[in-house]
């Protein structure tokens, strides 16, 4: 049962559909493939960029935890952006050469900081956590360019430490991530509180060690329970 947040000396975040995100993926679909003289319905490329992140990353995976890397992560989102072309009918207008390099192409332009935008309750959040003496902190799985991208929001400054999957070689749902956030915070699980998007990534896998979760939800398509603003646990400390 998740305490008040006054209860805790610290708090960790997820990133990606926690802090930030990319507003508008399927617009920067659409025109990279209209460079390449390739026209596609936005409202489908949507559809298929919810279908592909239900079929590939809302999935209940708790076990089997393999290493995580630069190279692993890469892999994994340029399978889900040939999902995506493939989907699209791509492949009957491009060799799989081409596929191959455009999704890698894809991968660099959607981990580059500038397509990135902070949630509005993220900065108003962090500055109440601080004011009220918090220590933050980051674990997320995401590639190598976050701390670039935090640093390009503005906010980098605001969080130690910042764990990365991979420069970390760990990724969530394995529990050892959150183990090790714990040993670099130096507190005990009782002491932190975290705020994630996803149910077994950020709930069950921080349970697993005994850190309380809460989970935030920023999206229609989104199921189950969840706050879905920061600034809710600030309303919910004050009720207290």
């Amino acid at each position: 049962m998740r305490r008040p947040l006054q209860e805790y000396k610290m708090i960790y975040l997820d990133a990606g559909d926690t802090l930030l995100t990319i507003p508008a993926a399927q617009t920067i679909l659409k025109q990279y493939l209209q460079l390449r003289s390739v026209d596609r319905d936005e409202a489908h490329i949507s559809e298929l960029f919810t279908e592909a992140f239900r079929l590939f990353y809302y999935v209940n995976k708790q076990d089997n935890f393999v290493a995580c890397s630069p190279e692993s992560d890469r892999e994994f989102w340029v399978n889900l952006y040939k999902y995506v072309l493939h989907k699209l009918g791509i492949h009957e207008e491009w060799s799989e050469e081409e596929i191959y390099t455009c999704c890698h192409e894809l991968y660099d332009i959607y981990t580059a900081p500038e397509y990135y935008e902070l949630f509005d309750d993220v900065k108003p959040f962090l500055d109440g956590l601080k004011a009220q003496g918090f220590r933050i902190g980051i674990i997320s799985n995401f590639a190598p360019t976050l701390k670039a991208i935090l640093e390009d929001k503005g906010i980098l400054h605001d969080f130690d430490p910042v764990i990365v999957s991979t420069e970390v070689g760990l990724e969530k749902p394995d529990p050892a991530i959150f183990q090790l956030a714990l040993d670099r915070a130096g507190l005990e699980a009782k002491d932190i509180l975290y705020i994630g998007d996803h149910e077994t990534n950020d709930i069950w896998a921080p349970n697993q060690v005994g850190i309380d979760a809460v989970r935030i939800i920023r999206y229609s398509y989104h199921t189950g329970e969840g706050i879905h603003s920061l600034l809710e646990l600030f309303h919910e400390q004050a009720i207290a």
